[in-house]
């Protein structure tokens, strides 16, 4: 009589992980390209465009560097979708799903190497900001409420674009999410204040979340705790991956192939 394996949760994940981390890997030009289009778009904005904008008393590059980390780490979090959606097409999918393999390990090895690509290229984008002039002045506290913070959005994004990725019917389809990832922080306080925008954009941008998390990050990199901005960035980012997670299980167990 034979009998199947259990499920080993930490296993799987490790199992799940270490596969993402050698697919990112071998596909270097996505990621790289991941990486470098965020740290271009800064150094066009501070040395384009920065002159030209009026932010009050900061230097712009200070004030860009927080919404380049978020757009970094979202375009590579958005990678996510297309790959996932590869996995589906090639059949993988259908695989882990007839082992002992936890659904919930399979997604969460696509976050946890997510995050370990994300923690990479926001390094380099905080690097590369500072070699153009970008001073933060946070103290422990306030560091590690970044972390916890981008950490937050990390997981939250991802997530999301896991959902995006199963219920997409194909790659092309899938990359659709890299798009909204790079759009909607132009619509909010990332690049300008939204004082300057019109009326109608304005009230998009303040309400949307971009907005109390880019301003919560620029607070807290100059040593100041936005409470209000935190708090509801916080609560953002938790429901959002909260409604996220459970939408990717439901699209997990249920989406088929093609």
């Amino acid at each position: 009589m034979t009998t199947l394996k259990k499920s080993r949760p930490l296993h799987d994940l490790y199992t799940m992980t270490k596969r993402n981390v050698i697919y990112s890997t071998r596909n270097l030009d996505t990621f790289i390209t991941a990486i470098m289009l965020p740290v271009v778009m800064m150094l066009l904005f501070v040395f384009v465009f920065g002159g030209a904008i009026n932010v009050g008393d900061y230097n712009y590059v200070n004030y860009v560097t927080p919404a380049i980390i978020l757009l970094c780490i979202g375009y590579c979090a958005a990678t996510t979708s297309v790959s996932i959606q590869v996995d589906m097409q090639a059949g993988i999918i259908d695989r882990f799903r007839s082992m002992s393999i936890s659904r919930t390990c399979v997604l969460a090895g696509q976050v946890t190497a997510s995050v370990m690509r994300n923690a990479l290229s926001a390094l380099l984008v905080i690097l590369v900001a500072m070699l153009i002039g970008f001073r933060p002045s946070a103290g422990l506290l306030e560091w590690g409420l970044i972390i916890v913070l981008l950490l937050a959005y990390t997981v939250a994004f991802t997530w999301t674009a896991l959902f995006f990725g199963l219920i997409a019917k194909t790659a092309e389809s899938a990359s659709v999410f890299g798009v909204v990832a790079l759009f909607l922080p132009y619509l909010s306080s990332a690049f300008v204040p939204i004082e300057t925008m019109p009326h109608a954009l304005q009230v998009f941008a303040r309400y949307q979340p971009f907005t109390p998390i880019t301003d919560a990050l620029r607070s807290l990199t100059f040593g100041v705790v936005d409470k209000t901005a935190l708090v509801i960035s916080l609560a953002w980012v938790i429901g959002l991956g909260l409604v996220a997670y459970l939408a990717s299980l439901w699209a997990y167990k249920n989406k088929k192939r093609g």
